[in-house]
């Protein structure tokens, strides 16, 4: 059935990869959830209101939450399929993690204002009406919850999108409180004990620790988390397998947005090498991760001159220097220069991120170390990041 109406209502829907069929997917998303949590707000407040339920006001005003929620996730993938333009040359695909963060305060501030009305009705507790339409209410808010769970689920597997699992699994959060609710109406009406309030801040401290998740889940990105590991093994794996690569490092990628990434990277080649072959090669590497990554890729070429003995030399002394360094990561780009009085060694070292060491105090440990191999080193030393977390 859900296939069906997908099928329906988004042109081209098999095509998920498509920027324009993926907003189609999300604004369909949300106008769902708009429709369904407005309905679910409106049924739950006046039943509250009618029988005098902190608890069922509570989980009420959280579906007004998840409906604002929803606007947000509309507009989100609405602006953020806005083409790129002068000002904003990378794309609008930021807009979506802007639209989440937006909502997670709202989220938070609701749980705050239920959590100080919770309180006062423990301290006062007010007598409760029981009635069937309450728990067919209650009982119906959790069958369309399930339901709106299974939905973004579905979308957000097939579209591959982080903000609508979210949602799933906000959906999957209200199927709890929602259950929570029905239970202190039993409970009150059967054993005439008010919980309605404690459940209440139960609810509404639920409510602020999601808003909490939604904060940092949302957040993150816009920061610039690190990059999905997995992506970054397969990125890996693609360039090295090409002919003439014999080694890359200083991959990098940007997030702007969902399907929307940015990346560089080094790759060592042959210094010897037909040039023209090689930027062939290159040119290549970047079409094939556009095309299987969806990574707009740019390669740096970096030549490497193979068999030369002094070069060969001097990697092994540096090998055996940052091997008794746990902050040193790795070490790349060794390029010597002889010369009358002193050898120019240039090359960069992968600082881990959380190391104690200086970049200062990292150049100068192991430059102190090459020269006690001989006085005529002279290290050239730039210090680079783990931004992908390979090393990690």
């Amino acid at each position: 059935m859900r296939k069906l109406l997908l099928k329906k209502l988004i042109k081209n829907s098999a095509d998920v990869k498509s920027p324009k069929v993926r907003e189609s997917y999300g604004k369909l998303a949300g106008l769902v959830g708009i429709i369904s949590n407005a309905v679910l707000c409106l049924f739950k407040i006046l039943t509250g209101l009618a029988f005098g339920s902190v608890a069922i006001l509570a989980d009420g005003i959280n579906n007004l939450a998840d409906a604002a929620s929803s606007l947000t996730t509309f507009l989100g993938f609405k602006l953020a399929g806005k083409p790129a333009d002068k000002d904003h040359p990378y794309g609008h695909g930021r807009t979506e993690y802007m639209a989440g963060l937006i909502v997670s305060v709202m989220v938070l501030a609701i749980g705050f204002s239920l959590l100080k009305s919770s309180v006062e009705k423990t301290v006062n507790p007010e007598e409760l009406e029981f009635s069937i339409l309450t728990i067919v209410v209650l009982v119906a808010a959790i069958l369309v919850k399930l339901w709106q769970a299974s939905f973004n689920v579905a979308i957000g597997r097939l579209i591959e999108s982080e903000a609508l699992m979210a949602t799933a699994a906000d959906s999957r959060n209200d199927v709890i409180s929602t259950t929570a609710v029905l239970i202190s109406v039993i409970v009150n009406e059967f054993t005439e004990v008010n919980v309605d309030g404690p459940v209440g801040i139960l609810v509404a401290l639920f409510i602020i620790w999601s808003g909490i998740g939604l904060v940092r889940e949302s957040t993150d990105p816009i920061l610039g988390k690190a990059p999905d590991p997995e992506l970054t093994k397969a990125l890996k794996e693609e360039i090295l397998s090409h002919e003439g690569v014999l080694g890359m490092h200083d991959l990098m990628i940007h997030d702007y947005g969902p399907g929307r990434l940015f990346a560089s990277v080094h790759v060592e080649v042959d210094a010897d090498a037909d040039f023209m072959r090689t930027h062939n090669e290159i040119d290549i590497i970047e079409n094939i991760v556009l095309e299987k990554f969806n990574v707009l890729l740019s390669c740096h070429m970096d030549p490497v001159r193979l068999n030369d003995p002094l070069t060969e030399e001097i990697k092994e002394h540096i090998e055996s220097i940052v091997s008794n360094e746990a902050d040193i990561l790795d070490f790349h780009d060794v390029r010597v220069v002889a010369g009358p009085i002193h050898t120019n060694v240039v090359f960069d070292i992968v600082l881990s991120l959380d190391s104690k060491m200086s970049p200062q105090d990292c150049r100068e440990l192991v430059d102190a170390e090459l020269k006690k191999i001989n006085p005529k080193y002279n290290s050239v030393i730039s210090i680079d990041r783990d931004y992908t977390g390979e090393f990690s």
